[in-house]
């Protein structure tokens, strides 16, 4: 891809780029590069390495502004039916099988669309992307919560041959602290960064029929955490009300931090001020039990946990007092339990992953369910999931030309032989 990008084939490249991602424009911006494509970039070893997620987000836009989101061709119908639950292996449609995708939020485009602020990615992006998936022939289902609202046998009563579990992993962790669970203004990650960064009309109404849609940015506000998504909190809080000070309490030093050094940079260019080897022990309301201060404690790092990394240790009587308005919790993410507990004979983890033989072939402990994601491997990076449920859909492909062999009597060698290329609209 690069080579055609240095002859100003962008078209070729782009076509390219899309043969081993089905979201480079997307993966270009927001996975961390430098330590992926970039990090194993060999020009690095004497020179600053080539930029390829830039390269990567700008040969798409070109290409989709200029000529139409480069599209795979169709195969003839199979019979086949798919449901996905959340995002998942889009790929199926183009082999052939029609697929329906069901999605808890109101407009489809999940984590892309409600986990990541505008100023990271451009929702235009995500919505032409929809669009083109919607021109294959995939059906989207919205404002439809699968699991104890909605079975998954459900959807076997409905003729559906397989099922693809790819609903992430957005429970947001807790600190289970005093005040947490009782005072206004604290808020999830997740509602903070949808209700932050999105317009009332893609809301949920749970959010959008509030009297104020936007969370409450007035005065001080703390972020509690250091992954990219602490730093899409407090970026979103400089935004919400640029004369407000932000605060990031983490409570290790910044060596230790999982998020990206270039987020980190931002952060700090747009006024956040960092308060590391910190600690909230306590959240504390005023009279009308609102959040008006977060009683915290100084930490230093120990011995190293089971990922390496230096445990934090409380320092006795550091106790100190930070005065604010507003809470967001960036402290980690793991699955809902909605669907494994109402769904027999699904595996999960303790902490409520699910569990697959392979993630080569994303298949779980029933055969009718496959799985890859967010909601296997825990709170991850776009690109993974990506990688992750192309090969799953490889594998359902193959076992839904059997199980078609078995319904109907036919041969399927002609699907089993079948490839599709990239084309670009407007070009064909």
């Amino acid at each position: 891809a690069l080579f055609l990008l240095g002859q100003g084939d962008f078209i070729g490249a782009a076509l390219k780029f899309m043969e081993s991602s089905n979201f480079p424009d997307v993966c270009g911006r927001i996975c961390p590069q430098e330590k992926q494509c970039e990090g194993s970039c060999v020009i690095a070893n004497r020179n600053p390495a080539v930029c390829i997620g830039k390269l990567e987000a700008f040969v798409i836009d070109y290409v989709r502004k200029n000529y139409g989101y480069p599209r795979r061709e169709k195969a003839a119908p199979t019979g086949m039916k798919v449901a996905v639950v959340g995002a998942g292996p889009a790929g199926l449609a183009v082999l052939g099988h029609q697929v329906v995708v069901y999605d808890m939020w109101p407009y489809p485009g999940g984590l892309l669309l409600y986990g990541i602020p505008n100023f990271k990615l451009n929702k235009d992006i995500v919505f032409a992307k929809i669009r083109g998936l919607e021109e294959m022939g995939i059906h989207f289902v919205c404002n439809f919560r699968v699991g104890k609202d909605h079975p998954l046998e459900e959807f076997f009563k409905q003729g559906f041959d397989l099922v693809f579990l790819g609903y992430g992993a957005v429970k947001g962790g807790e600190m289970k602290v005093p005040g947490e669970d009782e005072l206004q203004n604290i808020y999830q990650a997740t509602e903070y960064l949808v209700r932050g960064n999105l317009s009332p009309e893609l809301l949920p109404d749970v959010w959008r029929n509030l009297p104020h849609p936007k969370p409450h940015h007035t005065g001080v506000t703390i972020v509690i955490g250091g992954g990219d998504t602490a730093m899409d909190c407090v970026r979103t809080a400089r935004r919400l009300n640029p004369d407000a000070k932000v605060y990031c309490v983490y409570r290790r030093s910044e060596v230790e931090m999982p998020g990206r050094y270039e987020e980190r940079v931002n952060a700090v260019e747009e006024g956040v001020q960092f308060e590391w080897l910190t600690a909230p022990v306590k959240f504390i309301g005023d009279e009308e039990g609102k959040v008006k201060a977060a009683e915290c404690i100084r930490m230093k790092l120990g011995a190293p946990d089971a990922k390496g990394r230096r445990s934090p240790v409380p320092i006795e009587g550091s106790n100190f007092i930070i005065n604010c308005d507003t809470v967001a919790l960036a402290i980690g993410y793991s699955p809902e339990t909605d669907i494994p507990e109402s769904t027999p004979n699904l595996k999960t983890t303790k902490w409520g992953s699910v569990v697959v033989e392979s993630e080569e072939t994303g298949v779980t402990s029933r055969e009718d369910l496959y799985a890859a994601g967010d909601n296997v491997r825990g709170a991850d990076l776009v690109v993974t999931a990506v990688a992750a449920a192309r090969k799953a859909a490889v594998s359902m492909h193959n076992k839904l030309l059997a199980i078609r062999e078995k319904k109907y009597r036919v041969a399927s060698t002609e699907y089993r032989a079948r490839t599709t290329e990239y084309r670009v609209p407007s070009t064909e």
